[in-house]
């Protein structure tokens, strides 16, 4: 048996623990947000990402020789546009309660389905006609409401930049697919956050704040947070596959929750609460067509 079906338990630990990381990264984010520039802060959490990564790379022993590459055009696009889903992300968090957001990066792996059928030549299934007929009745049951309140334009923009956000981290684990039959994970997630630092960093002439020492503190967390939560799910998926992890998404987006109405007093909104169960139904279809195209196989 190999480890993908010898310790989903320790799969399913991770899993939930990357979440609750995830979620300490966009709390640090949206704290500073109001004071902080969206690039400073792409800057900050991944060149303080770049610590837990590259330890966790010399304990596997996969520094230096894990960052060779044979596709650097490769590396390239999907740095590109996961950096461009970060910029998106912080700018979603800055607008919306971490919960929305968090529950709008759900959209990704029903964006990954449709590419695959349009970029990669997979099949056009019920399953993922499903997927992204629950996603898409999610999302508008989440926008309409807020359209005519007050604030709406921003809150527009809000899930605007989160859909865009999940769609260009789509495109980037799409491309993943591709590189990965050559490329070590240690090499892709290296150049994914050094790309980001300096995307951040090109950022400085447009104007960077004068960070307070709490403020700083708050961009070290998320880079810390944001490194050990991408080593929490990289272990998860080695551990069980990710049709069976699904189901625990809905535990991830418990602590974004729990933080809007601890930490920022933003109680759930209904419109949330309906929204939940339809989006998150979509991305458990799209994970059951992975699951149900390798039941042959093993059969």
């Amino acid at each position: 048996m190999n480890n993908l079906q010898d310790r989903p338990a320790k799969g399913i630990l991770l899993r939930v623990l990357s979440g609750l990381l995830f979620t300490g990264m966009l709390v640090s984010i949206k704290a500073v947000s109001d004071a902080v520039p969206v690039g400073q802060s792409v800057f900050f959490r991944s060149l303080f990402a770049l610590l837990p990564i590259m330890v966790f790379l010399v304990l596997r022993h996969e520094f230096p020789r894990g960052l060779a590459t044979r596709r650097p055009l490769g590396h390239a696009l999907r740095s590109g546009l996961g950096a461009a889903a970060m910029f998106a992300s912080f700018a979603t968090v800055a607008l919306l309660p971490v919960a929305e957001a968090t529950l709008l990066a759900q959209l990704t792996p029903v964006f990954m389905a449709v590419g695959g059928i349009l970029l990669l030549g997979e099949r056009f299934s019920l399953y993922r006609a499903g997927a992204i007929v629950l996603a898409l009745g999610g999302m508008a049951v989440l926008v309409l409401p807020g359209l005519s309140a007050d604030g709406a334009d921003g809150q527009l923009a809000g899930y605007a930049l989160g859909a865009l956000s999940a769609l260009l981290t789509a495109g980037a684990l799409l491309t993943v697919r591709r590189i990965s039959r050559t490329e070590t994970a240690a090499s892709i997630a290296f150049y994914f956050i050094l790309v980001s630092s300096l995307a951040g960093l090109a950022t400085l002439p447009l104007g960077w704040a004068a960070l307070s020492p709490s403020e700083f503190g708050l961009l070290v967390l998320s880079g810390l947070f944001g490194g050990a939560a991408h080593i929490a799910m990289t272990l998860a998926l080695r551990y069980a596959e990710a049709s069976r992890l699904a189901p625990f998404e809905y535990i991830a987006l418990v602590w974004p929750v729990l933080a809007d109405w601890v930490l920022f007093g933003i109680p759930v909104s209904s419109a949330f609460l309906l929204a939940l169960p339809l989006m998150l139904s979509g991305v458990a279809l799209a994970a059951m067509e992975g699951r149900r195209l390798k039941w042959p196989l093993r059969r």
